[in-house]
């Protein structure tokens, strides 16, 4: 792995540390506990164990550490109970049990537990020993290791320890990762982390709270690195550094080791937010940094903003710099070294194969790891080439005997290029942008007016000759079917039987955005679980970037109960509706089994994953939850009155609305919707399809449907916005399971006012929260003809009313083939955003 970014990080510590009184050996065994004042010294003498103090704390609080022994200034490099410090005045002790755990108690062998390990088998006759690399290691009698400290980090990793992140969870949280100190003085756990990014390419990142604060560069191959060449004058041995870079069957791991007669080296992360590499001076008796990250404010993460980068080897001070072919978007900011716009493209790129080879420099964040069947830079290029919306490559090809074989790795990237940098020659690499022929001609020598002209005037010639050549191709076949279009949509065929008569075939009427399976396999990281923002019973749905915008991509598993003919009748509808509640449709895809829908991507997903999560939904004030009711409204009255055609939903519910930035809600899932031809008022079916909850009496039980059943719906989804409960509920504030019956029950008490969720119910004005829950139960009423039209819905939440009809008391039923205490364990336990039932009516 490439060190030139990631740098180590400590604070120098001053801490007051009880003398120890008496040093035992490097063991620790069972009736021999250990006290302040004793420790434990390893077996060669470069560590001890014991208990320390911080300075200043007041009351003294005590932790369980690691620290150099040999060295002056008292430098812990591990702690055991970080978060839980002896403080009550009473001396810890660490004792070694007979079950083979490690205990710090406060005070006495009957006193509160601190600290434990946990998952250590008992083993009779194991011991607890210090080794020398300042690994605290429980072995058995035949030397098996039970459990080591190496496995559980703090702020440090030491030579021989390991970060490790699975291969197929790449999630956070199942990474290792350091954690800083909170503060000089205190070793409790801080805001800073520092790992392994689970999501891409092996890459070291430094994060404040859960926001990327700098990233490394990617590691290429290179497991040798040489640092301390200044420090060598200082009395030291020049330090190299080994990586070591392992693979298993479920992880990967990372660690390092020091060259012969190296100093102490390390590498922190600070409380202050730095990753430093630092080596202890015999010279100048303190601790040297090597390296860091970031190492200025130029390559803190994005600094340079999109397709821009921090070059560094233009002297000590590191400046932002745009990509060959663009430009700084904001120039005076620019000038005035405000970075943050990014840059972009002087000319519309191509789909050309023309790429620039930029050396020396560390590879952008977010790349595409193609695989090891790319042997060699041309088969990484032409895989980049076939792709439009690839926009550069990086190959590497290197033989690294201490990883096992040869590091082959073929990355692409799509979208926009972020956090690049350029490093030099020594711990750079190879960066290919793709250009357009203006930039290649430009990259790669002058050109002269005579070769201009011989390049230019056949070119002019040619392109007027197959402008006239299309003209002709365009008279000749005026009025006939494009049979281009056919080609592209002959995995679409059928579309039109969804449409009213006369409506015509879509691709007449309507140009389809198809996208190519790998160019969407590109933009999710090849459908990375770590870009997966939501699933349900159709399948699951991406974050991506595809044309350098953010989408989502939902994806429908082959065993999904939402087949071709949703993928069909969501493709038709969404594309042609247009409001601002309704999501957009960007793209789709039909390829073998793999059917896709791209939309646009809405950063806060969808309204009951914040809904009903107690952590989240303080976010939803009352206002924004009464402009959510009324966007959903206008949205349904767009579907049911404005649109050329009568659109019925079927499966509006909180899980099919979702927020933009601003918390705008825009209906989503067509999947099941249905058309009306005029004057249609209803229509049966005997496939009821939906979310049960949701549904009105008359299409559960009958199959009957209308825009009346939609507006039952939003009567469920209007309850639950006010209320923040789901339609059945076990809240201790229901005593009915039913939120209908529950909230018809509080209207006939004349207590509308406590419906509201808690969160919100001291700022709601009651007269809007009678009004929801008035135009709420007028939607659920059993009898279709009783509910109200979305225009008069969407009237009256814009307006008021205080003539409204007394609403009829709602149907409360429950199937009888289905369990209902089934379906409410089911929904409490699901952790799905987006839910999906299948329902066969009698």
């Amino acid at each position: 792995m490439d060190w030139k970014a990631p740098a180590c990080c400590t604070a120098v510590l001053s801490l007051l540390m009880l003398l120890p009184l008496s040093a035992s050996d490097d063991k620790l065994v069972p009736g021999e506990p250990l006290s302040p004042g004793s420790t434990i010294v390893s077996d060669g003498g470069a560590f001890a164990l014991g208990f320390f103090s911080p300075t200043n704390s007041t009351p003294a609080t005590f932790y369980l550490g690691i620290w150099y022994n040999g060295i002056p200034e008292l430098t812990v490099v591990w702690v055991a109970n970080r978060e839980t410090p002896a403080t009550n005045g009473t001396a810890p002790i660490l004792s070694f049990t007979n079950a083979s755990n490690l205990v710090v108690s406060d005070g006495n062998r009957g006193g509160r537990v601190l600290w434990t390990t946990t998952n250590v088998a008992a083993a009779p006759g194991s011991t607890a020993v210090l080794l020398n690399t300042g690994n605290l290691v429980i072995r058995s009698s035949n030397g098996t290791v039970l459990w080591q400290s190496f496995d559980h980090h703090t702020d440090k990793l030491l030579p021989g320890m390991k970060l490790h992140v699975n291969k197929y969870n790449k999630s956070r949280g199942n990474e290792e990762h350091l954690v800083s100190w909170k503060s000089p003085n205190d070793p409790s756990p801080g805001r800073f982390s520092c790992g392994i990014d689970p999501a891409t390419l092996l890459q070291i990142f430094l994060w404040d709270g859960t926001q990327p604060v700098a990233r490394g560069t990617p590691w290429a191959g290179n497991l040798v690195y040489s640092l301390g060449q200044n420090h060598q004058a200082n009395g030291s041995t020049e330090v190299i550094i080994y990586m070591a870079v392992e693979e298993s069957d479920q992880d990967i791991y990372f660690s390092y080791s020091l060259s012969d007669g190296a100093s102490h080296t390390m590498l922190v992360l600070t409380y202050s937010g730095e990753f430093q590499t630092q080596s202890w001076s015999s010279k100048a008796l303190a601790w040297e940094v090597l390296e860091k990250l970031p190492g200025h404010e130029c390559n803190r993460y994005g600094y340079c903003g999109k397709h821009g980068y921090c070059d560094e080897t233009t002297g000590p001070v590191a400046t932002c710099k745009c990509l060959d072919g663009f430009e700084p978007i904001n120039k005076e900011e620019w000038t005035a070294r405000m970075f943050s716009a990014g840059c972009r493209r002087k000319m519309r790129r191509g789909c050309g194969g023309n790429f620039l080879a930029l050396p020396g420099m560390k590879w952008p964040d977010r790349s595409v790891l193609v695989g090891r069947d790319k042997s060699t830079s041309e088969e990484c290029a032409a895989e980049c080439s076939r792709n439009c919306s690839c926009v550069a490559y990086a190959h590497a090809n290197r033989s690294s005997g201490r990883s096992g074989g040869d590091v082959t790795k073929c990355l692409l990237w799509a979208g926009e290029l972020f956090d690049t940098g350029k490093v030099g020659e020594l711990g750079g690499e190879t960066l290919f942008i793709r250009i357009d022929g203006s930039d290649a001609a430009g990259a790669h020598g002058n050109t002269t007016k005579r070769n201009a002209a011989k390049i230019v005037l056949p070119t002019l010639g040619g392109t007027v000759l197959l402008l006239i050549c299309i003209s002709l191709a365009w008279f000749k076949f005026k009025g006939k079917p494009n049979r281009w279009s056919k080609c592209n949509n002959t995995t679409l065929d059928g579309l039109s039987s969804f449409f009213e008569p006369g409506e015509g075939h879509p691709s007449h009427d309507h140009e389809f955005p198809f996208r190519r399976l790998e160019e969407i396999a590109l933009a999710t990281h090849n459908f990375s679980e770590t870009y997966m923002i939501g699933q349900g019973g159709f399948g699951k749905v991406y974050k991506g970037m595809l044309g350098g915008q953010e989408v989502a991509v939902k994806r429908l598993s082959k065993d999904s109960q939402q087949g071709m003919r949703e993928f069909k009748n969501e493709v038709i509808l969404i594309a042609k509706l247009q409001h601002r509640n309704l999501v957009r449709l960007l793209g789709c895809c039909a390829e073998g089994d793999e059917k896709l829908l791209i939309y646009e991507y809405l950063p806060n997903g969808s309204l009951d994953a914040i809904l009903f999560d107690d952590s989240r939904k303080f976010l939803l004030d009352w206002e924004k939850r009464f402009n959510i009711i009324k966007g959903v409204a206008k949205g349904l009255l767009y579907l049911h009155q404005d649109s050329r055609l009568t659109i019925i939903h079927r499966d509006l519910k909180s899980g099919n609305i979702l927020l933009d930035e601003e918390m705008k809600p825009k209906i989503a899932d067509f999947g099941m919707a249905r058309t009306f031809v005029d004057n249609q008022e209803n229509a049966n079916t005997q496939r009821v399809v939906g979310t049960y909850g949701y549904m009105a009496p008359e299409y559960a039980m009958e199959g009957v449907f209308s825009t009346k059943s939609d507006v039952y719906s939003f009567g469920v989804l209007l309850l639950e916005v006010v209320t923040g409960l789901r339609r059945y509920s076990r809240a201790h504030t229901m005593s009915l399971s039913s939120l209908i019956v529950y909230s018809w029950s509080m209207w006939m008490e004349g207590k509308t006012r406590e419906l509201p969720d808690s969160s919100i119910r001291d700022a709601c004005p009651p007269d809007e929260v009678l009004l929801c829950v008035h135009v709420a139960l007028l939607c659920v009423q059993e009898n279709p003809d009783d509910r109200p039209l979305m225009s008069s819905v969407v009237f009256v939440l814009e307006n008021g009313s205080t003539t409204l009809p007394a609403p009829d008391c709602p149907t409360y039923f429950v199937r009888r083939d289905v369990d209902m205490e089934q379906i409410l364990n089911d929904i409490e336990n699901s952790g799905n955003n987006y839910t999906h039932s299948e329902i066969e009516g009698r």
